[in-house]
């Protein structure tokens, strides 16, 4: 067969593939399916995307009833026209501002796919796309305090090791985590990073950082029962604010102080000092790793990726509670939730206000700032 034949039947294929994704659809959403759906004959353009919003759940409806990460972006930004998706959830897209919405579902292995699924679509071109993840996250008490927003600049894998239970590891080791090919945790003789962690244009996050420090987040009262408990936390007491430090993916949803001590070590370990752990999420590794494979063939620029955590939780219990009980009684919610994702779309919104009103500037020109410390103080 002809390799024109050939490319003809892989692109009649996608189409068929994607128009039978199709499912029902609010009435105030515009459905692209049928004519509308075939954006990959020759002589049609794919949509060029100017910023790619990733979420990664939503908890019921995707509007009009309690939200979750995608819900505010998809109302306040008219997310309306559907474009059917093989993925989690179906894609969500504004013609007039170029913003393309997508929940990836949770878990490392979900937002690889599906930002994988994403790149390689005809119907898109994200080849000057920006990518502002933007979801909720543990923090680390020692750092900020619920509702709080972190941009990471270093994104750290903490499933990526060698475990032995804690009930069997020898008496002089601290942790049961340990590096891939290294005989001890924390072994100074580690090799060089091939996804424990992964650096993102530093340029582009501290940009993002300096243009939305100073922002004003807001209070609510209902969290300053929880964070009056942080005794020994100056920094969880605080009203939210945006700060900048290093996230941790997972597929394990980990609490505690122990472990809050281990993803401090892990993230100086792996970044030989540079990033201070902040965030605790699951899937920002993956959706990275997708990225990065995507840049190789042109179909998305890493550089263009960023990293938005925001405090739905702490990741280890105040005094007087065990982590156990801290945890059971978060799983319980406390209006961190509510807080937390409404801090990612307002803080989030800066930046992405920012890039679409100078487009003509920024679709060439990725924006850069000079490196701010991870370990400095707010």
């Amino acid at each position: 067969m002809k390799a024109k034949s050939l490319f003809a039947l892989i692109f009649a294929a996608s189409v068929l593939i994607l128009a039978a994704c199709s499912g029902p659809v609010n009435q105030a959403d515009q459905t692209i399916t049928g004519k509308q759906l075939q954006l990959t004959k020759v002589n049609e353009a794919p949509i060029a995307v100017k910023v790619v919003i990733v979420t990664m759940f939503e908890i019921g409806e995707l509007s009009g009833d309690k939200a979750g990460e995608f819900q505010l972006w998809k109302e306040r930004r008219n997310l309306n026209q559907k474009f059917p998706f093989h993925g989690y959830r179906d894609l969500y897209y504004n013609e007039e501002s170029g913003i393309l919405g997508i929940v990836t579902g949770i878990g490392t292995a979900r937002s690889a796919a599906a930002i994988m699924a994403l790149g390689m679509d005809p119907r898109f071109d994200l080849s000057k796309s920006y990518w502002l993840v933007a979801g909720i996250a543990g923090f680390d008490p020692e750092d900020a305090s619920v509702g709080s927003a972190s941009w990471s600049e270093y994104q750290i894998d903490g499933d990526l090791s060698h475990e032995i239970d804690a009930r069997e590891i020898p008496d002089d080791w601290e942790f049961g985590y340990f590096a891939r090919y290294t005989k001890m945790p924390f072994d100074p003789d580690k090799p060089s990073p091939t996804g424990e962690m992964y650096q993102l244009n530093s340029g582009l996050t501290n940009w993002a950082y300096q243009l939305t420090k100073d922002m004003d987040l807001g209070d609510d009262e209902s969290l300053v029962e929880v964070r009056e408990k942080y005794t020994e936390h100056p920094m969880a007491r605080k009203p939210p604010f945006v700060l900048k430090g290093a996230n941790m993916s997972s597929y394990t949803f980990w609490h505690g102080a122990i472990l809050n001590d281990w993803a401090n070590k892990w993230t100086d370990y792996w970044t030989e000092g540079k990033g201070n752990f902040v965030s605790s999420g699951m899937e920002d590794t993956g959706s990275y790793l997708s990225l990065s494979w995507l840049d190789k063939i042109g179909r998305a620029d890493k550089n263009r990726m960023m990293v938005l955590r925001t405090a739905s939780n702490y990741t280890m219990q105040p005094p007087g509670l065990t982590a156990a009980e801290n945890l059971l009684n978060e799983n319980k919610g406390y209006g961190g939730l509510k807080v937390a994702i409404e801090s990612a779309y307002v803080v989030g919104s800066k930046v992405v206000d920012e890039l679409l009103s100078n487009w003509s500037h920024y679709r060439d020109n990725i924006p850069q700032a000079e490196s701010v410390s991870e370990n400095s103080a707010q």
